[in-house]
């Protein structure tokens, strides 16, 4: 999924339109993912590749994200259980990072709810297939934060899920995987 062109694109459009653009920093941005089973939970963390917010007349106007799903880590174990774990989640069971390398996330329409805060309703593209989400964005200076439930089998994540195979019992893994978005600008 080369997106790299399109972004520039559209950055070099906003400029054009009298629009800044707020670039996020990669390495001060974060993303906390957590995934649940009957039996707990595991928590980890992706990396941007890029990312960036639109303003219009000082109105959030758009915002395009980059994830670089290579990165995909866990955090909450270590060692041989550790490596089992993101290995699964990088193969064809789940993410299947070796072929689908980036995620991308691109706002689609914007509603102030209060002084900093946004109802985003956006495209995420995981695995090569796109679905709208519905968030929150809140924004306090140079920095940004938004909590997403997306629901994997969506995406075609389907692994050990109850909506679609029986009789798993406390090997089911529950749909909805949570997002914990920090962005810095």
């Amino acid at each position: 999924m080369k997106k790299t062109p399109f972004l520039l694109l559209f950055l070099l459009i906003s400029l054009a339109v009298n629009a800044q653009v707020r670039k996020i920093n990669i390495t001060k941005s974060t993303i906390v993912w957590t995934g649940k089973k009957i039996t707990g939970e595991h928590k980890g963390t992706l990396q941007f590749k890029e990312g960036f917010l639109t303003y219009t007349k000082k109105k959030l106007s758009n915002g395009s994200f980059v994830v670089n799903m290579t990165t995909l880590n866990n955090n909450d174990q270590s060692g041989k259980d550790k490596a089992q774990l993101e290995g699964h989640l990088k193969s064809s069971d789940f993410f299947n990072t070796e072929e689908f390398k980036e995620a991308l996330l691109v706002f689609k329409a914007i509603k102030p709810i209060a002084k900093g805060t946004y109802s985003i309703v956006a495209d995420l593209t995981i695995k090569g297939k796109t679905n709208p989400v519905i968030f929150e964005l809140v924004i306090k200076g140079n920095k940004a934060s938004a909590n997403l439930v997306i629901d994997r089998t969506k995406y075609g994540i389907q692994y050990g899920s109850g909506s679609f195979f029986a009789d798993l019992g406390d090997r089911t893994i529950y749909d909805e995987f949570e997002l914990q978005v920090n962005l810095v600008f």
